[in-house]
């Protein structure tokens, strides 16, 4: 696309676009929809800056990528978060802080509650708004016919993904790979927290499947509404995974188990914190286990293999923390996605 006029070797300039591409919107087959949102997470912060870390890291990818040479002459382009859906969850973080705060210290009583509902309500209502946004662009790039992919920002980000899909009619199933299965009924209060994204999706009846990788923290509640839906979800919990590998298995028999779980359609969850936390050590909650970075990758190309029709793909939880390990990470996780979905 770009071959005549863009040199793949030479260095990113600074007016580039991600990973130093100069393509435009029309010109790029891919595009990411930054989601710079975070208003749920309770433990680390920092993914809402996820978007701008990644961008700054691409440009120190290089191009050549191992499994999908070609990839930067599709063209991948970022769209730009609106800097009032920015500056209202800007304003808003005083009162997310407040509620958790207050959970906490277990402040929140009869006499008070209304007050803290109404905190909830305005939060509930912003992601209204964001999720109202995300629709809308999703659908404005589909309608140009482009690959579309989401960068969070939390977890929470991509439930519009999601209500698009459903509106859509269309039936399919998804990868989630993450330390957590995200599968809370609500979490510290929030309906739509980062820890509720699943919970929230598997109301949708044209969600057929939930394939969850690497889970290695999780709760009762979680647990028992995976169990009590065998046929819907089907979760590689990571220690059992690992006791096989150690007792002489395979990941290449796991990545087979996990892709033929997996329906025709396909949708891709990837939250950066299924890799081992030496990968995205400042991540919002960390767990230590998790994925290799190579297995990911692996697991990753096996569903692209397998002829699997991938509708859609998220990469989430990225914080960049002191340094820009995490960054750097990310922004080659997210290459590899549009890799496999190009």
């Amino acid at each position: 696309m770009m071959g005549s006029v863009f040199d793949p070797n030479a260095a990113a300039t600074a007016d580039s676009g991600i990973y130093g591409l100069p393509c435009t919107a029309d010109e790029a087959e891919i595009i990411i929809i930054p989601i710079e949102w975070e208003l749920t997470t309770s433990y680390n912060r920092g993914t809402v800056d996820g978007p701008s870390a990644i961008m700054e890291a691409s440009l120190q990818v290089d191009l050549c990528h191992h499994d999908y040479p070609d990839l930067w002459q599709k063209g991948i382009w970022m769209d730009e978060f609106p800097k009032e859906l920015r500056t209202l969850h800007d304003k808003l973080i005083p009162d997310s802080e407040e509620i958790i705060d207050a959970l906490y210290e277990d402040k929140i009583n009869e006499e008070n509650k209304a007050y803290y509902d109404n905190l909830y309500a305005k939060i509930e209502q912003a992601m209204d708004k964001r999720d109202n946004w995300v629709r809308q662009r999703i659908a404005y790039w589909k309608g140009k016919g482009k690959t579309v992919g989401l960068l969070g920002g939390d977890h929470s980000c991509p439930l519009a993904y999601h209500q698009y899909l459903n509106e859509a009619g269309i039936e399919y199933g998804i990868l989630h790979a993450d330390a957590h299965c995200d599968l809370r009924e609500a979490f510290e209060g929030f309906k739509y927290s980062h820890a509720s994204i699943f919970y929230n999706t598997l109301k949708f009846s044209n969600v057929k499947k939930l394939v969850q990788v690497g889970i290695r923290d999780y709760c009762h509640q979680e647990k028992e509404l995976a169990m009590s839906q065998p046929e819907r979800i089907k979760v590689f919990f990571d220690r059992d995974c690992r006791r096989r590998i150690y007792e002489g298995g395979k990941w290449k028999d796991l990545v087979d188990e996990m892709v033929a779980a997996l329906p025709e359609k396909v949708y891709l969850s990837i939250d950066i914190d299924a890799l081992d936390p030496k990968l995205c050590p400042n991540t919002g909650t960390p767990v230590p286990g998790g994925m290799e970075y190579e297995e990911l990758m692996y697991l990753l190309n096996r569903i692209r293999e397998s002829g699997k029709d991938i509708v859609g793909f998220d990469l989430c939880e990225v914080s960049p923390g002191d340094n820009d390990w995490d960054g750097n990470v990310g922004a080659r996780v997210l290459f590899h996605l549009c890799g496999v979905v190009s």
